[in-house]
């Protein structure tokens, strides 16, 4: 009821799935190491301020709001899903309010695969999708966990060989 749609809901009985995937969990790294230093840091003002009831309670709510928010952050990337079929990219977003942005395969006309140094050693990449001069819903995927295996995939889908029927003589 208030869990949000799974992805594979919106994809079409004539479509294919050829890969599904969340982020990479680097993308919330930032996130957890901050509130980790910040409920580190009230505790220790909690400690070496003064005892009263009107500091104490602020730094135990201010330590609460960090948590609430890494909470949700961590939250947002577990229900954000990455899928692609056979005719279309789709990525669903969104822990109250769900969108879902989708790129037709058909309108794709270059790729580009970034992988930085730092990807290359923890395994995620970015895809940068560019389309025939439009301005896409889903234009740019980063943190792709195996993204030469994505990579590949969509290749093969977007530029491979068509199947055609044999010309007649």
């Amino acid at each position: 009821m208030l869990a949000p749609r799974d992805i594979d809901e919106y994809v079409l009985p004539t479509e294919r799935r050829v890969i599904r995937f969340r982020r990479h969990w680097f993308v919330i790294v930032n996130e957890v190491v901050q509130a980790a230093v910040l409920v580190i840091v009230l505790m220790i003002a909690a400690a070496l301020l003064p005892e009263g009831p009107v500091i104490s309670n602020m730094l135990w709510y201010g330590a609460l709001l960090v948590l609430i928010k890494a909470s949700y952050k961590i939250s947002e990337w577990w229900v954000e899903k990455v899928v692609m079929t056979d005719k279309r990219v789709m990525l669903a977003e969104g822990v109250f309010t769900q969108r879902i942005g989708m790129m037709p395969l058909g309108k794709v006309t270059d790729l580009t695969f970034e992988r930085t140094f730092m990807g290359r050693i923890l395994g995620y990449g970015t895809l940068v999708i560019e389309s025939a001069g439009q301005i896409q819903a889903l234009s740019r995927i980063s943190y792709m966990p195996d993204p030469d295996e994505f990579y590949e995939a969509i290749s093969e889908l977007v530029f491979g060989e068509k199947r055609q029927t044999p010309s007649r003589p």
